[in-house]
């Protein structure tokens, strides 16, 4: 990201009305940058930190893009949707993870992601597909694969470089910490999560491009019917580039425009950020009027008492 003057602008704020009264505010702050790394709107300000969590899954498959892994086990772009998801364990989900590791001959109790309450399998914890495609990679690359989730793990430090590459910037210098499935997640800057999108989004790298691709193709895989992303991707055929994150966090590509859009939600707050993506979406121009209409239907009219505003807009620096 383009460094200059620290730049702070009013955030954005997100009113639960019930019946029109204000119930509950929720704070937001929003960068959208290029794909060099130029700042140009905010809310807040663009060098807030946080960590990315889901939202970094795009690039963590980059590891299965860069080495072969996709070729030698003959695994498809479904494959590599699944690897970027946070998805919602169903039977086609967890199917598809399986594939993954028994094309790469991987016994499934090699995964470490927990088994979600309720459930039967690590299979259908939803980060099952990106612990799935680190596995691959170990097998691809003879690396073991009882420790992949530790930092100092050869898949993982492969992982590190790559996002370090994209940032312009020594790994050594991003805060890790380990996310609630066990795997590295890092604290960046929102114009940092921003530019990687933006990459991410731009047609300009073959290996980003073809996660890009995998992404919009398969929306159904990247969560799954009535969840957000899902839905953003699939309205927007193909224009939209959209990976939800914990704790409010949400990153957006502007597929063929090198641009993107990092989001956070200060109190960690879901249903505030899906709404003030709708609003900057809908203010930039990404998003047609019918989508956005369609999509505020599902996001942000919440029941028959309760619906969410959003005020506030990123402004030029």
């Amino acid at each position: 990201m383009t460094r200059g003057k620290r730049t702070t602008t009013s955030k954005i704020n997100v009113h639960l009305l019930r019946e029109g009264i204000i119930e509950s505010v929720h704070y937001v702050e929003a960068t959208v940058c290029d794909n060099k790394g130029r700042v140009l709107l905010v809310a807040g300000c663009s060098e807030t930190n946080a960590f990315i969590r889901s939202s970094l899954k795009p690039f963590q498959a980059l590891a299965v893009t860069s080495t072969g892994t996709l070729e030698r086990y003959s695994l498809t772009d479904k494959d590599l949707a699944i690897m970027c998801s946070s998805h919602q364990g169903t039977v086609e989900q967890s199917r598809q993870v399986f594939n993954i590791l028994w094309r790469s001959d991987v016994d499934p109790d090699a995964l470490q992601c927990p088994i979600p309450e309720g459930k039967q399998s690590p299979l259908q914890h939803n980060c099952s597909g990106k612990h799935a495609g680190m596995l691959a990679v170990c097998r691809q690359c003879d690396w073991p694969l009882h420790n992949y989730l530790n930092r100092s793990h050869p898949v993982q430090q492969l992982i590190l470089n790559k996002i370090s590459e994209l940032l312009g910037m020594p790994g050594d210098e991003l805060i890790g910490a380990h996310d609630d499935c066990g795997a590295p997640t890092y604290s960046m800057q929102l114009g940092q999560m921003a530019h990687l999108y933006a990459q991410l989004a731009s047609g300009q790298n073959v290996d980003l491009e073809r996660v890009e691709r995998a992404m919009t193709y398969y929306p159904r895989m990247i969560a799954g019917d009535g969840a957000f992303d899902t839905e953003l991707m699939r309205s927007s055929e193909g224009e939209i580039v959209s990976k939800s994150g914990a704790e409010g966090v949400q990153c957006i590509g502007r597929v063929g425009e090198g641009m993107g859009l990092a989001i956070k939600v200060l109190d960690g707050s879901k249903r505030a950020k899906y709404a003030v993506a709708i609003h900057l979406l809908t203010q930039m121009g990404w998003i047609s009027p019918n989508v956005a209409e369609s999509l505020a239907d599902k996001f942000i009219n919440l029941s028959k008492y309760l619906r969410l505003e959003v005020n506030g807009e990123a402004t030029m620096i």
